[in-house]
């Protein structure tokens, strides 16, 4: 098994050393227009394979003819936003940036599985699905898995107990407008509003929505281990055909009550991609968040629609 990172940034050299550390695949290649950048990040990891016991091997180039046969691809290669650059002018770059990635990992590979890690993540999944002409199952985004990390995380603190005991699921949109369902939070099986006052679960929910924001504040610049982890762990159940469920940012055909929107809902992810769509029973109020994060991502898909990319 083969799979590619494209971007050696912090991101996308975590995806790849998260990745030869579960030793699931036989070589993980890291693809970066700066060649040797991409090289030294690969030929650091692959040091470290002799210190942490694996035997995947990592690659960094910057030729796509040494990405050929992959069987899953995670793209992370795109710009920040910087001071003075409108949201559109994010989309606008990004958005050529992950088409023309698309495009050229697709012309050495025949059927790979594509992950989107690029931001604005909604957006950048539509980019690409529609730049691929390929089927919803095979092009999609890493939405809620970090989102729903960073909400299990917080509970694990504030309930004094380990993230490994939290199951969660969060919906819609990356950011601001995810929706949150503490109806479906357990730990241990124990529903979470046993544990913990709704008070707090929503200072909780909050913290998360603005999660990226506060690790920026922090650090002065996005994150990167919990991000790349979430993506290796997509490409984990990929590999392993682990049929594992996590939320991911898909092209909705019905599901819902909606068509033609990219939004983070439950799916499982198997060797062919996404295997299943998963529609939850959602009250009322869950139901219109997620309609009003649904109308916020519309608004960023009609905005790359107006470029005319």
């Amino acid at each position: 098994m083969k799979v590619t990172v494209v971007g050696a940034g912090n991101v996308g050299a975590t995806v790849a050393n998260v990745l030869a550390h579960k030793d699931i695949v036989n070589e993980v290649v890291l693809l970066d227009l700066r060649g040797d950048f991409a090289r030294g990040k690969a030929l650091d990891s692959w040091q470290q394979a002799p210190i942490d016991y694996y035997s995947t091997s990592l690659k960094g180039t910057d030729d796509y003819k040494d990405t050929a046969g992959s069987d899953v691809v995670v793209i992370t290669a795109g710009i920040p936003r910087k001071p003075g650059m409108s949201r559109d002018d994010l989309i606008s770059t990004n958005a050529k940036i992950v088409t023309s990635v698309t495009k050229s990992i697709l012309a050495e590979s025949d059927d790979p599985v594509i992950i989107i890690v690029s931001n604005p993540l909604d957006v950048m999944t539509y980019a690409a699905h529609v730049g691929s002409g390929r089927s919803r199952d095979k092009v999609f985004g890493m939405a809620g898995i970090l989102d729903t990390a960073r909400y299990r995380a917080f509970l694990a603190t504030e309930l004094n107990v380990s993230p490994k005991d939290i199951q969660a699921v969060l919906m819609g949109g990356h950011g601001d407008t995810m929706v949150p369902l503490p109806r479906y939070t357990t730990v241990a099986g124990i529903p979470v509003l046993e544990l913990i006052d709704a008070a707090k679960l929503d200072t909780i929910v909050e913290r998360t929505k603005k999660g990226g924001g506060e690790l920026v504040g922090l650090m002065g610049t996005s994150a990167w281990y919990a991000p790349g982890a979430a993506a290796a762990q997509m490409v984990e159940s990929i590999v392993k055909n682990d049929n594992r469920i996590f939320p991911c940012c898909v092209k909705l055909d019905g599901e819902y009550g909606m068509d033609d929107v990219y939004l983070g809902v439950p799916v499982q992810l198997n060797k062919n991609g996404i295997g299943k769509v998963i529609e939850i029973d959602l009250n009322e109020d869950e139901k219109t968040l997620l309609n009003t994060s649904a109308e916020h991502v519309r608004k960023v898909m009609n905005t790359f629609d107006g470029m005319g990319l």
